[in-house]
C-alpha cells in the first residue's frame, strides 16, 4: 500500500512538563526532552509506517543539521526519503514546543524550507503510481496551489488513487488559500479553527452547529468529505451522503498533544486503504490519535495497526 506524502517537513523539539518559561537565566528540571520528525507530511509519513504502509514523502528541507537529523530520523522509521529535496542555504523548519502538564503547548517555529515548496520540486511519477495521497500543510506550501498540480490531483483521483488534505496554520489568509484545493482532493481534515476559517466563518462562532456549518460549505466546494477534528471532543464527519456525524474521542491518560491530528489522518487514510468505510476510517483515526497522545512527540504510543485497533474495544 504505497501512499505518498507532500508538504510539511519540520524537526520538533519537545520538553515536558513545562509549567513556565524561566527568567533570565534560570534552569528548570524536566522529565524529558525529545527530536522527532514532525509536520503534517513528515509526521503523517512515520505514523503511516507504523500502521503498515509503505510510505515515501516529498518536500523541502535545508541542507543543515537539522535537515541530515530529519532525513535520518525518517530513514530509521521506515519512510522513504529519498524524493525530499535538499535546499542549500536554508534552514530546516524547526519548531521548539514547551510540552505543559495538560498536555498541551505553545509553539516557537521558523517555517524554513517549506515555504519554497513547488510543484517542480515533486516526483509526479512516483505520484501517479501512489495509492493514496496525502498533503500536508498545503497552506503553507502555496507554491503547490498551482494549476499544472490541481490537473496532476484530478488525474490520478481519476485512476482511483485517494487524497486526503490537512492543513497546518491558523491564519485566514493562508487557509482561504488553500479552499483552492478542495475541488482537487477527496477528505479534508482541519481543526475547529481551521474549518471556521477556511469557511469565512469568525472563530467568535462556537458550538457542533458552526462546526457542522463550516464543514457543510466546504463540502460544497468539491471534496467527498469533511472531517473536522475537535480535540477531546473527537471529530465531526460530513459527507455526500450525509452528517454530521460526531465520533467521539478515546478516552486516555494525555501527555502530549502534538501530533494527534497527523496521528488522526494516518488512521483514516490507512481504513480507506483496508477497505473501510468513511465513519469507521475515522474511528481508527480516533484510535490512532489517542494513542499518540499518550507519549511525547508527534509518533509517540503508536507502534502498530493491531495495537492501534485493539483501543477501539
Amino acid at each position: 500500500m504505497t501512499v505518498a506524502t507532500v508538504g510539511v517537513h519540520i524537526v520538533d523539539i519537545l520538553a515536558r512538563p513545562v509549567e513556565h518559561i524561566p527568567e533570565g537565566q534560570d534552569t528548570v528540571l524536566v522529565e524529558q526532552i525529545r527530536l522527532t520528525a514532525a509536520g503534517a507530511a513528515a509526521g503523517t509519513a512515520v505514523d503511516l509506517v507504523k500502521l503498515g504502509n509503505d510510505v515515501i514523502t516529498m518536500g523541502a528541507i535545508g541542507d543543515d543539521e537539522l535537515g541530515d537529523f530529519l532525513v535520518a530520523v525518517l530513514a530509521k522509521r521506515g519512510v522513504d526519503a529519498s524524493r525530499l529535496v535538499r535546499r542549500a542555504g536554508e534552514q530546516t523548519a524547526a519548531s521548539i514546543l514547551p510540552i505543559r502538564p495538560d498536555g498541551g503547548r505553545p509553539s516557537f517555529h521558523v517555517p524554513g524550507a517549506n515555504l519554497g515548496v513547488t510543484l517542480a520540486d515533486l516526483d509526479l511519477d512516483v505520484l501517479r503510481r501512489a495509492r493514496a495521497i496525502h498533503l500536508g500543510g498545503v497552506d503553507v506550501t502555496f507554491g503547490l496551489g498551482d494549476p499544472a498540480f490541481f490537473a496532476l490531483l484530478d488525474e490520478v483521483r481519476a485512476a482511483g488513487t485517494i487524497v486526503t488534505m490537512d492543513l497546518l496554520s491558523e491564519l485566514p489568509d493562508l487557509l482561504g488559500m488553500a479552499r483552492a484545493f478542495l475541488p482537487h482532493v477527496d477528505y479534508v481534515l482541519p481543526n475547529e479553527s481551521q474549518a471556521l476559517l477556511m469557511a469565512g466563518l469568525t472563530t467568535g462562532l462556537t458550538g457542533d452547529a458552526d462546526v457542522a456549518t463550516a464543514a457543510a460549505t466546504l463540502l460544497a466546494d468539491g471534496p467527498k468529505g469533511v472531517l473536522v477534528t475537535l480535540g477531546a471532543a473527537g471529530s465531526l464527519v460530513v459527507t455526500a451522503d450525509g452528517g454530521p456525524v460526531p465520533v467521539p474521542a478515546l478516552k486516555t491518560d494525555v501527555a502530549d498533544t502534538t501530533g494527534c491530528g497527523d496521528a488522526y489522518c494516518a488512521g483514516f487514510l490507512t481504513g480507506l486503504l483496508h477497505g473501510r468505510d468513511v465513519l469507521e476510517a475515522a474511528r481508527w483515526g480516533t484510535a490512532a490519535a489517542a494513542r499518540v497522545a499518550t507519549g511525547l512527540g508527534s509518533d509517540a504510543g503508536l507502534t502498530d495497526l493491531e495495537s492501534t485497533l485493539r483501543t477501539l474495544a
